[in-house]
């Protein structure tokens, strides 16, 4: 398929920008059927304001082969199943059981 370059407004800031047809081929490539609703600019910068937002978490990031990623914090639990002191990428409630990572996936099969 031969695409050409396209002329699309920005819904953050109301620019036009253009979609290149190299652009458009590598959306393509990825499965992506949409066009961008944002120009470069705003993309990076709303990219940049989502790295950045980790909600009260560690400022810390970590590689996790795609990218990078801000990493979860973690709470301390005792399993439900086996009693062992675990940690947990939720805060654990009161009369919820909370299970370590073999437990829950013994409960997963």
């Amino acid at each position: 398929m031969a695409y050409q370059d396209k002329t699309l407004k920005c819904s953050d800031c109301s620019v036009d920008f253009t979609f290149s047809a190299s652009e458009q081929e590598f959306f393509a490539g990825k499965g992506f059927v949409n066009e961008p609703g944002r120009c470069p600019t705003c993309r990076a910068a709303r990219k940049a304001q989502r790295g950045n937002s980790s909600g009260g978490g560690s400022s810390s990031s970590s590689y996790n082969g795609g990218g990078y990623r801000q990493q979860r914090e973690m709470h301390p639990a005792v399993c439900a199943t086996c009693g062992k002191d675990t940690q947990v990428p939720f805060e654990p409630r009161n009369g919820r059981p909370v299970y370590c990572s073999d437990c829950y996936s013994a409960t997963r099969r």
